[in-house]
């Protein structure tokens, strides 16, 4: 049985059948951020109270580089999807959703690839 009226149909209106994967996700990115910030305050740690060779040997060990990298992974991941939630909650314009959605996406990636590659070369060079 259909609910929308005819023209609703045709012009395609209704629910885009993604807010559970979307809810979900984010879910699942804070469990995963809950562990994980254990060793986030390690490291923090480590860079205000630690000699900085310490730092850079604790960051290049397999596990703890990993595990930074999934951290801000999960975390810029996070961000995106509850700035994401914000903007189509509140934003009323549809262009301006659109472009800001797109625009923290952007946004976002670019942090999330820069703070990957940093790691990436501090745990190569180490």
């Amino acid at each position: 049985m259909a609910y929308q009226s005819p023209l609703a149909r045709v012009r395609g209106l209704g629910s885009a059948h993604t807010g559970t994967g979307h809810w979900w996700m984010q879910r699942v990115t804070a469990v995963v951020l809950v562990p994980l910030s254990w060793q986030l305050l390690v490291f923090l740690d480590l860079t205000r109270n630690a000699p900085y060779q310490q730092t850079i040997e604790w960051l290049s060990s397999p596990f703890n580089g990993v595990c930074i990298i999934v951290w801000t992974l999960a975390a810029f991941y996070h961000a995106a999807l509850g700035l994401q939630v914000v903007i189509e909650d509140y934003v009323a314009k549809e262009g301006v959703k659109i472009i800001s959605v797109w625009a923290v996406n952007l946004i976002f990636s670019f942090l999330a690839i820069a703070a990957l590659a940093a790691v990436l070369r501090i745990m190569v060079a180490g």
